[in-house]
């Protein structure tokens, strides 16, 4: 089988994003490049129960589905990610839908969404329900507790404080666990309150994830794989 590098990947589809090519063109390599790529790299798991990892490689077309969508992202194009999307992939739960609605989100490469991007390709795969994909990992796991108020501790022995300055001996190092915000998030807080089993403790912000923070959900139709869904909240 061709080995197709994301570096190549990302020039050869970008050479038919420009703005006077056809879109039907873009499909077409995207199409190609899928049928010739190989996997992507396994997603390495870390300790915790919620751990990255990738559940996705034996579900077919999906490892040459995200390659392809890293390179994408990683050359910051939005005509290709947006050509990896469903005509009507829906964005938000307000009527937000469409690929020139997820290119327009993307049009500069600052845009807040491909910070969005870069952090869901780190945090695993999960085959679900409907014969699709789902990032991150986590999503598709049966996590306790409401949804709104739970958040997951994104990295390894994280110090849970127990002082809201950040003082003080820690009470414990979470790795990859979920805890339960305490009274609600304090976005401007460098620091949130939280409870993890019967401790109550301080974690950095940047070191939480709310469990119904973006995910994306992707799926075959007709043989093609195509992002379905690229949403926050509920």
């Amino acid at each position: 089988m061709k080995t197709i590098w994301p570096g190549a990947l990302v020039l050869a589809l970008a050479a038919c994003s420009q703005a006077d090519a056809p879109s039907d063109k873009i499909e077409a390599v995207a199409t190609s490049m899928v049928e010739e790529a190989t996997g992507a790299a396994p997603v390495v798991a870390e300790p915790g129960p919620y751990a990255p990892r990738n559940d996705c490689q034996q579900v077919k077309g999906a490892d040459l589905f995200l390659q392809q969508l890293s390179a994408a992202v990683k050359a910051r194009d939005a005509e290709v990610v947006a050509t990896l999307a469903a005509e009507d992939v829906k964005l938000d739960f307000g009527g937000g839908s469409g690929r020139a609605e997820l290119r327009s989100r993307l049009a500069t490469t600052d845009a807040p969404l491909w910070g969005v991007l870069d952090e869901l390709l780190t945090l695993g795969c999960a085959s679900n329900r409907q014969s699709g994909i789902t990032l991150p990992w986590y999503f598709e796991q049966e996590i306790p507790g409401d949804p709104f108020n739970t958040m997951i501790v994104t990295g390894e022995a994280i110090p849970l404080l127990p002082n809201a300055d950040g003082t003080g001996t820690p009470t414990a190092q979470l790795s990859w666990e979920a805890v339960t915000l305490v009274n609600g998030l304090s976005p401007e807080a460098a620091l949130q309150q939280v409870k993890h089993g019967k401790d109550t403790g301080y974690i950095a912000t940047d070191k939480l994830r709310s469990i119904v923070d973006y995910r994306l959900f992707a799926s075959s139709r007709n043989g093609t794989w195509r992002i379905t869904s690229f949403v926050a909240g509920d």
